[in-house]
């Protein structure tokens, strides 16, 4: 029995480490950091490739990943959960219009940075809520990725049809009183969304764990993106964030994330605990 115990535990120790290991190889190969990420995540991805790719052992993944950047790629992919859609949690939505919009009126340019924005859908979302209010013209909303194939569909602003009556109940939900579909066209089964809302969104590449802040913003939208991260990265993530607000900007999080337990608690006002959205104080 004392043996069985040893293996299984001399097993997990192994296997950690083999983790740990390609972690760091394809951050010194690939430029790529998910060294910080929660643990429980990564092995889960981590296990399902090696399922998919018909290999025994993390070492037999981490020879694939190096020597063939496909397996790479499918990894990659694996890391960047996109998980979204339109007026995701439309509750949190109907407090941005009641309680940060009216604030925003006064400034001449809003900026706004999606980060995480994945495929897209919470970012037209926003521009659709600018437009209605009448905000639109004078934002420009910043989406950043760190998985590029993530931003072409996003750029793209086409969804599948099957979708918009989920869509639309959120959106009515969140407060929009509009027909929904007037935002769209469908053609092919796909609802392409206007142009209109494109024009003021800027799509581009950035890694929040190796890539610096690149404007101030007087929203920044971050929601369930740090869930895949450990504390220390947390902690890190947090740090950019709180640099790249405005003096009495706003940040808003997912439903399981919080400002609360992190280095920076003390600097923001909760404005609505439920749907984890604060403004900066200090």
């Amino acid at each position: 029995m004392t043996n069985h115990i040893d293996k299984k535990y001399y097993d997990h120790q192994l296997q950690k480490i083999e983790i740990d290991l390609l972690l760091e190889a394809i951050y010194r190969q690939y430029g790529y950091d998910f060294r910080n990420y929660a643990a429980p995540f990564i092995q889960r991805r981590i296990f399902n490739r090696m399922a998919a790719e018909n290999v025994e052992t993390v070492s037999g993944l981490q020879e694939q990943v190096l020597h063939e950047p496909r397996v790479m790629e499918r990894l990659f992919n694996d890391f960047s959960i996109n998980v979204t859609e339109m007026f995701r949690d439309p509750a949190f939505f109907r407090i941005l219009r009641k309680k940060v919009i009216p604030a925003l009126r006064e400034y001449p340019v809003i900026r706004i940075w999606h980060v995480g924005c994945g495929s897209g859908e919470e970012v037209y979302s926003m521009a659709i809520l600018l437009h209605e209010e009448g905000l639109y013209e004078k934002s420009k909303i910043y989406a950043t990725d760190i998985n590029q194939i993530n931003l072409e569909k996003a750029k793209q602003g086409s969804f599948p049809l099957e979708k918009m009556k989920l869509y639309t109940t959120n959106y009515i939900q969140s407060g929009g009183e509009k027909a929904f579909s007037e935002y769209y066209t469908v053609k092919n089964e796909v609802a392409a969304f206007h142009s209109f809302l494109k024009k003021n969104i800027v799509f581009f590449q950035h890694n929040l764990v190796t890539d610096q802040s690149f404007n101030e913003f007087h929203i920044i939208i971050c929601r369930n993106v740090m869930i895949y991260f450990n504390k220390k990265l947390q902690n890190y993530v947090h740090h950019l964030l709180y640099e790249s607000l405005f003096h009495s900007g706003y940040i808003g999080l997912g439903n399981r994330e919080e400002v609360r337990f992190t280095d920076y608690a003390e600097y923001y006002e909760v404005l609505n605990s439920g749907e984890k959205l604060y403004r900066k104080t200090k």
